[in-house]
């Protein structure tokens, strides 16, 4: 497991290996972080807010979280700048420190991917279930090659991203390394996501 330093970006969202995200950077220490990563062509850590807030004092991350890649940038309407970022391999910080302008830096061990698990019979219903809520949503990957939604991983990632969870319940799954473990919470939660 590789172990580096990367600067930290606290967020009320977590991040999934594969998801997008788009964000709003308006704070000093963001921006300068944006182009010290875009100039070094390197990424950020996403990680949840355990204590605090988004803007102001430096909030307290929780301690796994997902490797952030910018693959776009954009002016927004009100004149801040947006970036769109891609979900990496999950890390866990093993310490951190606070610059002076506030920026969170963390050291970092990357956690390996998962292997590529097909989806038990079991579960069946959850791959049908995503390409649904996929469907519903527009969303530019539910064309993309059929073999994914036979990926136990893909799979629960994309269904944490897309189901109407809280965030704790969403960290939970993003700490999850077992793949069945997320497919058999996400399945014991679908009750409750169903119209009487």
């Amino acid at each position: 497991m590789k172990r580096h330093e990367i600067p930290l970006f606290p967020l009320n969202a977590v991040l999934f290996p594969g998801s997008t995200l788009g964000l709003r950077i308006f704070e000093a220490r963001y921006l300068d972080m944006v182009r010290e990563c875009a100039r070094a062509g390197r990424g950020f850590g996403v990680c949840l807010i355990m204590q605090g807030q988004e803007a102001g004092e430096p909030a307290l991350p929780a301690a796994v979280g997902t490797l952030a890649s910018i693959v776009d940038f954009d002016t927004l309407p009100d004149g801040l700048l947006g970036i769109s970022v891609t979900g990496g391999a999950r890390f866990r910080v093993q310490k951190s420190r606070i610059r002076g302008n506030g920026l969170v830096i963390g050291e970092v061990r990357e956690w390996p991917d998962e292997p590529v698990v097909p989806v038990p019979i079991e579960f069946s219903l959850l791959p049908a279930i995503l390409e649904r809520l996929a469907e519903q949503a527009g969303l530019s990957w539910r064309n993309g090659p059929r073999e994914r939604y036979d990926d136990a991983t893909w799979v629960g990632f994309r269904l944490a991203e897309l189901l109407p969870l809280g965030d704790a319940e969403r960290q939970h799954l993003l700490e999850v390394t077992d793949p069945m473990d997320r497919l058999t919470a996400l399945r014991d939660a679908m009750p409750r996501f169903q119209k009487p």
